[in-house]
């Protein structure tokens, strides 16, 4: 077995050690809020209590432990390197431990022991999930510092070569850079045309074009070759993979569907012919569109009861400081490309927009006092949960934009229209990063495109959190 694979095995085995202490002492304290810490009393403390009931919990305890750590298997929890932010891996572990808990709790009540009726305390279990919620993410974020730290101090043991001088290797040399767990150094890059290098290539030195892999194979040095122009033709590209099998280098290729979607792929079988698709969107689905929509209604019924306060003390500012109308009307696309009148407080002069649709700018002379108060605060957009209670909006989601702009972008930008798959937010995962206003287009559609790509009712409450202190571009 090779060093960097017994490392990550080291890696998994330790996870799984934590893991099991974690879930073993989440059951256990669930066991003793429940029973001895006298915080539930009346007739939530059992009367007929055991007195071998800690020793029989302990067994049972050991039982679903065990069964916690299959399921985490089963969902791939103790892939190593972990690489990304800790905040997404959360949802997963979260799906996790109520994977794990329902069939812990299905096991409990399909083997019932005469007299031990208190193994199958709904109440025990209830707690049971949010001790072990508690102390596995806790142990696991502590672990995933761990394992940063010990990356960031431990020698690299993988050296790539990248084929292809263009954006995309630029991307990935970066993403490598950035990403110590991965334990890879770009040592260089190979040039598959006449095309100048992108300015973004950083210090890895161009060792020269595809045509001299062979002999710098041989040389030695490379462990790993990746494919980042797929434009090379596919005779081409298996003579690499031959070279690389002769040499004992890891062949790798960066799909070329890389360069028309950012998202992951599908595959189908008909017959013995595999087609390759675009994977559904997580909000194609009917119940995440349902829950979503929940979700829409409730924090809608609860943000105009929430804000009906301020939007009243906002209009009779508004209307006492600048002549004009409370709220603005716009029209804008949503789902589908569909139009719909959007509802803003006004924070402009009437007259802001005479000679055409502009964007917003640092200290915008269009706005008014107030009208630069309530931008600052994002506090223009609480009219906003009407939308979202017609339907036409979501809490969160891309920002609707207005059919001016959409005509321009689409034939502009790449990927422009696919954030018109699902309904707009009044928030954002580009806007809590401050991509908002006068900000670079396309860098906002790859956070949206991200956000579609990766949603999840945690991911909306992640960003609804954060849009509470987002100020950055609120202007």
């Amino acid at each position: 077995m090779k060093r960097k694979d017994t490392a990550d095995v080291l890696a998994a085995l330790r996870a799984a050690g934590v893991d099991a202490l974690a879930v073993f002492g989440g059951f256990l304290l669930a066991v003793w809020i429940r029973f001895d810490s006298g915080w539930l009393s009346g007739s939530l403390v059992a009367e007929d209590r055991p007195s071998d009931l800690y020793l029989v919990f302990t067994l049972g305890s050991l039982a679903a432990t065990a069964v916690f750590l299959l399921v985490f298997r089963a969902l791939d929890l103790y892939g190593r390197p972990q690489t990304g932010r800790f905040e997404n891996k959360i949802p997963r572990l979260m799906r996790a431990i109520v994977w794990a808990l329902l069939v812990t709790a299905v096991m409990a009540f399909a083997i019932r022991i005469p007299g031990y009726a208190v193994l199958t305390s709904r109440l025990t279990l209830v707690l049971a999930f949010f001790t072990i919620t508690f102390w596995v993410l806790l142990e696991r974020y502590l672990l995933f510092r761990l394992e940063l730290h010990e990356a960031r101090h431990s020698a690299v043991r993988n050296a790539a070569l990248l084929v292809g001088t263009d954006e995309v290797a630029a991307r990935l040399a970066r993403a490598i850079r950035h990403e110590p767990r991965l334990h890879t150094r770009v040592v260089g890059f190979l040039a598959t045309g006449s095309a100048p290098p992108h300015p973004d290539l950083g210090s890895e030195p161009v060792r020269g074009s595809v045509e001299e892999l062979e002999s710098i194979l041989k040389a030695g040095g490379i462990d790993q070759l990746i494919v980042c122009d797929t434009r090379l033709s596919q005779d081409r590209i298996l003579e690499i993979i031959l070279l690389c099998e002769q040499n004992l280098v890891t062949f790798r290729l960066v799909p070329d569907l890389f360069r028309i979607m950012t998202g992951s792929v599908d595959v189908q079988t008909v017959g013995d012919v595999p087609l390759l698709g675009v994977s559904r969107w997580p909000l194609d689905f009917f119940w995440n569109r349902f829950f979503k929509r929940v979700e829409d209604v409730l924090g809608g019924l609860a943000g105009l009861l929430v804000s009906a306060p301020v939007i009243a003390v906002a209009a009779l500012l508004i209307r006492k400081t600048s002549p004009g109308p409370i709220f603005y009307r716009q029209e804008r696309c949503g789902e589908a490309g569909r139009t719909f009148t959007l509802y803003k407080l006004r924070t402009m002069a009437v007259d802001a927009e005479a000679d055409g649709p502009g964007w917003t700018q640092e200290q915008d002379p269009r706005r008014t006092k107030v009208g630069a108060i309530l931008r600052a605060y994002n506090l223009d957009e609480l009219p906003q949960f009407w939308n979202v209670l017609k339907g036409d909006m979501s809490l969160v989601g891309p920002r609707p934009e207005r059919p001016h702009f959409v005509e321009q972008f689409k034939e502009d930008i790449q990927h422009y229209m696919w954030r018109h798959v699902s309904k707009p937010g009044i928030t954002g995962w580009a806007q809590v990063h401050g991509l908002r206003g006068n900000t670079s287009i396309e860098e906002r559609i790859r956070y949206d495109l991200y956000y579609l790509e990766k949603w999840s009712l945690s991911l909306d409450f992640k960003i609804l959190i954060k849009t509470l202190f987002a100020r950055e571009n609120a202007y």
